[in-house]
C-alpha cells in the first residue's frame, strides 16, 4: 500500500516541478541523493571510497523526449567517467535507457551507450557501464538491448544490467544472462506492476530474490547483491561459507543514505560493499520510489521537516 501511493506520487507531475524548483524539496532529498552537480557525486563518491566501498554513479534522469536531450544525457556520462579517472575514483556508472533516448530513436540509444561503454574499457581494468531495469514495459527491451551490446568486440564483462525478482519472469531471465557471462545486479524491484506478472507478498519476493542470488553466486560471474534486508545478506553470506564461494568474487550493493551502519559492518566484515550514488536535477521520482520501499525513509524525512 506504501509502496503504491508513493510510486503514484513519483508520477505526477505538478508535484514532482514543485519538489525538483523548492529548496525544500532539495534539501529533504539530501539523504538519497548526493546533490545536482557531478562535482557532488565526486565528493560523496570520495567519502564513500574512504570507507572502503565502491560505488556506482547515476546521473537521475529518464524518459526524454527528444535527441538532444538524450545526447546531453549521454555527454554528462562521459563527463562523470573523465572525472572517476581525474580523481582516481573507485567507481562505475548506471544509467537507463530510456534517459538515453530509447522511446525517442532505439538507434541513437544503443550508439550513445556503446560509446559509453567502450570509453569505461578503455579507462581501467574495473570499468564498467550497468544498464538499469525500468518499469516492466521496458524489461524485454532492456535486456535484449543489453545482451547486443554485450556481444560487441570490446564490451565482454563491461556491460551489465538488473533483475527484479518480484517479476515472474525473472529465473528465465537470469538464465539467459548467465548463460553468456553478464553481470547482473540483483533487486526487489522498485514499481509498481500488476499480480500477473509479480509477486505481491514480501515472503514470495524473498524467496525468489534468495533462489536467484543461489544462481548468481554459483555462477562464476562476478554479480552485485542489491538490498537492505539483512535476513537476505545473512542467507547469502551463509551459502557463500558453505558452498566455498570466494568473497571477492562478488559484492553486496545498497543505496546511498539508506543503512550506512550495515554498509560499514559488511565492510569491516571483510564483505565487499558497493554504494549506488545518484546525483542530478531530476531526482524527485527516485526520491519517492525511495521512499515508498521502506516506512523508515518516510519518518525520516518527517523528523528532519519538523525540525525545520
Amino acid at each position: 500500500m506504501l509502496r503504491a501511493f508513493f510510486v503514484h506520487l513519483s508520477e505526477n507531475r505538478s508535484l514532482r516541478k514543485f519538489a525538483e524548483s523548492s529548496s525544500i524539496g532539495r534539501r529533504v532529498s539530501g539523504r538519497f541523493v548526493a546533490g545536482t552537480e557531478i562535482a557532488d557525486a565526486v565528493r560523496v563518491t570520495q567519502a564513500v571510497n574512504r570507507a572502503g566501498m565502491s560505488v556506482s554513479i547515476d546521473n537521475l534522469g529518464e524518459n526524454v523526449t527528444n535527441p538532444e536531450e538524450a545526447r546531453h544525457s549521454a555527454q554528462l556520462y562521459h563527463q562523470i567517467l573523465d572525472a572517476i579517472v581525474a580523481h582516481q575514483l573507485n567507481a562505475n556508472i548506471s544509467l537507463k535507457l530510456t534517459h538515453m533516448g530509447l522511446d525517442v530513436d532505439e538507434g541513437m540509444a544503443r550508439d550513445l551507450v556503446s560509446g559509453l561503454v567502450a570509453k569505461a574499457a578503455s579507462m581501467n581494468p574495473s570499468g564498467f557501464v550497468r544498464v538499469d531495469m525500468e518499469g516492466s514495459p521496458y524489461t524485454q527491451r532492456t535486456l535484449d538491448f543489453v545482451h547486443e551490446l554485450h556481444r560487441r568486440p570490446g564490451h565482454a564483462n563491461k556491460v551489465g544490467t538488473v533483475i527484479q525478482c518480484y517479476l515472474k519472469r525473472s529465473e528465465k531471465d537470469v538464465e539467459d544472462l548467465l548463460a553468456e557471462k553478464i553481470r547482473i545486479r540483483l533487486c526487489k524491484g522498485a514499481y509498481k506492476e500488476p499480480p500477473s506478472i509479480a509477486y505481491e507478498s514480501k515472503a514470495d519476493v524473498d524467496a525468489n530474490y534468495i533462489k536467484l542470488m543461489k544462481m548468481l553466486l554459483k555462477s562464476d560471474t562476478y554479480h552485485g547483491l542489491a538490498t537492505h534486508d539483512e535476513n537476505i545478506i545473512r542467507q547469502a553470506q551463509a551459502f557463500a561459507t558453505r558452498e566455498k564461494i570466494a568473497r571477492d568474487s562478488f559484492e553486496f550493493q545498497m543505496l546511498h543514505g539508506i543503512r550506512r551502519d550495515l554498509q560499514q559492518q559488511l565492510v569491516k566484515d571483510g564483505w565487499r560493499m558497493r554504494v549506488y550514488i545518484p546525483f542530478g536535477t531530476e531526482w524527485y521520482p527516485y526520491f519517492m520510489r525511495r521512499l515508498g520501499e521502506r516506512p523508515a525513509n518516510v519518518f525520516f524525512i518527517a523528523r528532519n521537516l519538523l525540525r525545520s
